[in-house]
């Protein structure tokens, strides 16, 4: 190679590996890409029930015992009812009696207005009265003037129409009483529909009651803690039983903010066990507190804020936990995977999932 040739080569090489020295350098200090996947460890949890007495009184009888398992509506214990049930006796002679008054009220009504009718007819005949009366008198007044008749007979029919005033207003008073007297019988008809409505209301509230007394199961689950036996005296609000929601099961992790950031509500997860590694347990997340534990006072550095851990709780679906009720336990320690890139696959070391059946062995 000539010295020219050599030359040009050198002229072309060096830019060539500049160029090539500054991709690889990008390359190697580049930030490397995120994963897709996080993990976090922590123990099977779910959500606990408290069963307790509506209203104070004795425990009468217990139906379970810790361990047992449970169905949405059974009765699980009861509470000793004797004394609503008198209530309620008592409650339901009120209500007759208070019925009893309400249809002597209205028969009072009647009564009134039938006083009425005939007070009216009085008003009506003193009227008619007093009308004739007052002609009587113009009758008389022309034959007096015209000489035919004593001034007797004058002060007589003058007599007979201020007795006939006297009656039509002792009628007209009447009729006013007639008509009050209808107002306060139709105030106590009122008076005593607002009864029988306070009676049957009490009544119904024993009746909530009395049903209340019998404690039932609110889910499906299984008795965690019996926690007072027949024959205790509860208070309104004392609890009997703990349950264990076996529908609404799931795990607790905390994540950095790196990964919890890309957390999606509803992302897939799967749950591997500690005493179970050969499965993997299908979950979904359904929670990410928007508040990060074990968060400095004040954080002021990016290291200090990549130390902030967020709760994120994924939840085994229901359906799953029914098909298989007998086998959840509580406590479990193990690993959650939560996938944050949607698109990526799950990685091959897991597990298959729960149910997958295993590959055959045979050749």
């Amino acid at each position: 190679m000539s010295a020219s040739r050599r030359r040009l080569f050198l002229l072309l090489l060096v830019p060539a590996a500049v160029v090539a020295g500054y991709f690889a350098w990008q390359t190697l200090n580049a930030p490397p890409p995120p994963a897709a996947f996080a993990s976090g460890n922590g123990r099977i949890e779910a959500t606990e029930i408290d069963v307790a007495a509506k209203t104070g009184g004795r425990l009468e009888s217990v139906a379970v015992r810790e361990g047992d398992d449970v169905v949405a509506g059974q009765e699980v214990a009861r509470m000793d009812v004797r004394a609503l049930e008198a209530e309620l006796q008592i409650s339901d002679a009120q209500i007759e009696q208070a019925r009893a008054s309400r249809a002597a009220a209205v028969a009072a009504v009647a009564q009134r207005r039938s006083d009425m009718a005939t007070a009216g007819a009085v008003v009506s005949q003193r009227e008619s009265q007093l009308a004739l009366a007052e002609k009587d008198i113009e009758r008389t007044q022309r034959l007096v003037d015209k000489g035919f008749i004593s001034t007797q007979k004058l002060d007589v029919d003058r007599t007979n129409r201020r007795s006939a005033e006297e009656a039509q207003r002792a009628a007209t008073s009447q009729l006013r009483g007639a008509q009050s007297s209808i107002e306060a019988a139709q105030a106590a008809v009122k008076q005593a529909e607002a009864a029988v409505a306070a009676a049957e209301a009490r009544s119904e509230r024993i009746r909530v009651d009395l049903h209340d007394a019998r404690l039932l199961a609110p889910a499906d689950g299984r008795v965690l803690y019996r926690l007072a036996e027949p024959g205790e005296v509860l208070a309104a609000g004392g609890k009997v039983l703990t349950l264990l929601d076996i529908t609404d099961v799931y795990m607790t992790i905390f994540l950095p903010t790196s990964q919890a950031g890309r957390v999606a509500i509803g992302a897939e997860a799967r749950i591997v066990l500690d005493v179970r590694p050969d499965i993997s347990i299908p979950a979904t997340v359904s929670f990410v507190s928007p508040q990060a534990q074990f968060t400095p006072k004040s954080v002021e550095t990016e290291a200090e804020r990549e130390k902030l851990m967020f709760r994120v709780r994924v939840k085994i679906p229901p359906e799953l936990l029914k098909a298989h009720a007998k086998q959840v336990k509580t406590g479990l320690p193990g690993v959650a995977w939560v996938r944050l890139d949607p698109d990526a696959p799950w990685p091959a070391t897991l597990p298959p999932l729960v149910g997958t059946p295993k590959p055959s062995t045979t050749p």
